[in-house]
């Protein structure tokens, strides 16, 4: 007696509901958004900045030389700055810049505010300088969840002498503004350093999380 093999029943997949017109029309919309919202808005600031500045420049310039060309006022800008390095490099520069910086340590509150922007310059751009150059995980604000910081160097001064030893200053920014945060300082020891730049970090604290880097890995 033969026997009948029966073929294997094969799975049919659904094809996926229809989407109304509506629908489509909404997921085009967000597309959309997605794509040109941020060139939109780079462009507006950046323009914005340019208009500022061409707008500043030409209130300070003759009335025949190009102040409305757009941009100018950026090239007269970096030229200025450029100028002003240049003095500083001479010893009457660097004596005009000691006199003014005297004039500003005797005005009240104004050398508060001139004394803690210069130094967080100094800091940041010095060449040798570590500060916001690192990106680590921290336990913050208690144990078990994790945030991100950036580390600013190690406390100095009368923290380094009151502090336990192996200490770092990191600095936590808030979601989704970065230019505020928390001060914190903590063992390294404690610290996971993360192999992610600056940048990524930032865009991702912008973001509220959602520009997240492609695989950040744990070293």
């Amino acid at each position: 007696m033969a026997l009948s093999v029966v073929p294997p029943s094969e799975t049919v997949t659904e094809p996926p509901p229809r989407l109304s017109v509506a629908a489509r029309l909404r997921n085009y919309l967000f597309a959309g958004i997605l794509v040109t919202a941020p060139v939109s808005i780079t462009f507006y600031l950046t323009w914005s900045v340019v208009t500022w500045v061409d707008d500043a420049v030409a209130r300070v310039l003759p009335v025949n030389m190009p102040g409305n060309l757009p941009g100018f006022g950026l090239i007269i800008l970096g030229g200025a700055l450029i100028f002003i390095g240049f003095l500083t490099a001479n010893f009457l520069g660097r004596s005009m810049i000691r006199l003014g910086e005297r004039l500003l340590a005797r005005t009240p509150i104004i050398r508060s505010i001139y004394g803690s922007v210069k130094q967080v310059l100094e800091t940041v751009f010095k060449d040798q300088s570590g500060a916001f150059r690192e990106v680590v995980l921290v336990e913050f604000p208690r144990t078990g969840a994790w945030t991100m910081a950036l580390v600013a160097g190690r406390p100095d001064g009368e923290l380094r002498d009151k502090l336990p030893e192996d200490m770092v200053t990191v600095y936590v920014p808030t979601s989704p503004n970065p230019t505020s945060g928390y001060l914190l300082f903590v063992p390294r020891a404690d610290t996971i350093r993360v192999d992610m730049t600056v940048d990524e970090c930032l865009r991702m604290v912008l973001s509220g999380g959602l520009a997240t880097p492609s695989g950040p890995k744990l070293v």
